[in-house]
């Protein structure tokens, strides 16, 4: 396994990722849009195919009536299905968020399924108590 930066995903190298998984994000039912990633950190196995990646974008956020302030937006993180249960899932987010570091601010955020959580918290990522507007 190897670690490389992309650019946004191709539609093949999200295909290469998602082998053919119906809904690997489980989003079928939501109705929430998310802002395009324009980098990504992704492994490729030894034939260079990828089995993993994590997007990045640039945004900011506002609490309450507050100055906007810059973050990171981390999302579209995926393991390829044939590939789940050795680890990587922990490697490309600490991938993710050590290319965060170098983006220009302090603040990384996701969003996730509730069944997820648990795997965040492991990042040291913190649960944001509602209400939360976007």
């Amino acid at each position: 396994m190897h670690l490389v930066e992309l650019g946004p995903l191709t539609d093949q190298q999200r295909a290469e990722i998602e082998a053919g998984e119906e809904d690997p994000f489980d989003a079928a039912d939501s109705t929430l849009q998310w802002l395009g990633k324009d980098r990504h950190v992704a492994l490729a196995d030894d034939d260079g195919r990828l089995v993993a990646s994590a997007g990045l974008v640039l945004s900011e956020i506002r609490v309450a009536a507050g100055p906007g302030v810059p973050v990171v937006g981390i999302g579209g993180v995926i393991v390829s299905a044939r590939m789940r249960g050795r680890g990587l899932g922990d490697q490309i987010v600490t991938a993710a968020l050590d290319l965060a570091a170098t983006l220009g601010s302090d603040i990384a955020l996701l969003f996730c399924h509730d069944d997820r959580a648990d795997f965040y918290r492991r990042h040291d990522f913190v649960e944001i108590e509602p209400p939360v507007r976007v």
